[in-house]
């Protein structure tokens, strides 16, 4: 069967659309013996192509977005006969920074909303731009080389960032995020991930079971939508507009039957 036509086996249109993209890039740096790649990809799209790849058995390929544990994420595609360490003297010329270095008066008022909200403010596509590290004192933008000095400009004539720095630099710069946890309980009447999921979203059971069908949901990196798929200790659940949580331990039951679960959030 032509790699081509396992795409209609995929029911949703943005699929099939973002999978032919794929086999563009992967054609290309075959025709050409060069290093190929594509926008950023959310968590889901990196799921899917994971997955469609495997299937297709490819395996010249890296999913990279300037730092482990990235949330979005380029696919990178290489020549067969490229050893990683190839790839890797490459990362600099596929991914660059932007820093902006916030003024003294706006040091710790500005979240990540506030950095996507100019990005998106100067009409710039989401899937142009990686993970938005927020720091103290400002924030590193991951984004493609090839728009990261346009960008930069652009930020730089918005009002918020008026008296910041605005400088790009090398993906090899980057400032790996400051990773803060929180511990929570919270006590389910069992495993079945829609009752988690409820729990951590704080939200009713059904509003829990619409988030797992907008494909919100990931567990161990791998999209989940069926509500009565069951969580293991140790599992790191990831949702999409809510946070990251790792179930840490089993703590013990109420005296009604229910299972006191201790969270480790990511804030």
């Amino acid at each position: 069967m032509d790699k081509r036509d396992i795409l209609q086996e995929y029911r949703k249109q943005d699929d099939r659309v973002l999978l032919s993209q794929i086999l563009d890039k992967l054609e290309e740096s075959k025709k050409k013996d060069k290093i190929e790649y594509t926008d950023f990809l959310d968590m889901y799209q990196v799921d899917l192509v994971k997955k469609f790849l495997n299937k297709i058995q490819v395996s010249n390929y890296i999913l990279y977005g300037g730092y482990e544990d990235s949330e979005r994420k380029v696919a990178v595609f290489y020549p067969e006969n490229y050893t990683d360490e190839m790839v890797k003297k490459n990362y600099n010329k596929i991914l660059k920074i932007i820093r902006i270095s916030l003024s003294k008066e706006n040091e710790g008022k500005y979240s990540h909303r506030n950095y996507l909200g100019g990005i998106v403010k100067l009409g710039m596509k989401r899937e142009k731009v990686g993970d938005i590290l927020v720091v103290q004192n400002g924030a590193d933008i991951v984004v493609k080389n090839e728009t990261a000095e346009i960008l930069a400009k652009e930020l730089e004539t918005l009002t918020r960032f008026q008296n910041s720095k605005v400088e790009v630099l090398n993906i090899d710069q980057i400032r790996k995020p400051e990773i803060k946890l929180e511990y929570v309980e919270i006590i389910v009447p069992s495993f079945r991930l829609d009752n988690i999921v409820s729990d951590l979203a704080r939200t009713s059971r059904s509003k829990a079971v619409q988030i797992l069908e907008q494909e919100r949901v990931f567990i161990n990196g791998q999209n989940e939508t069926k509500p009565s798929k069951s969580v293991k200790i140790g599992d790191i659940i990831t949702i999409r507009g809510k946070g990251r949580f790792v179930v840490k331990q089993l703590k013990g039951s109420t005296r009604s039957g229910r299972f006191v679960l201790e969270i480790e959030k990511y804030v």
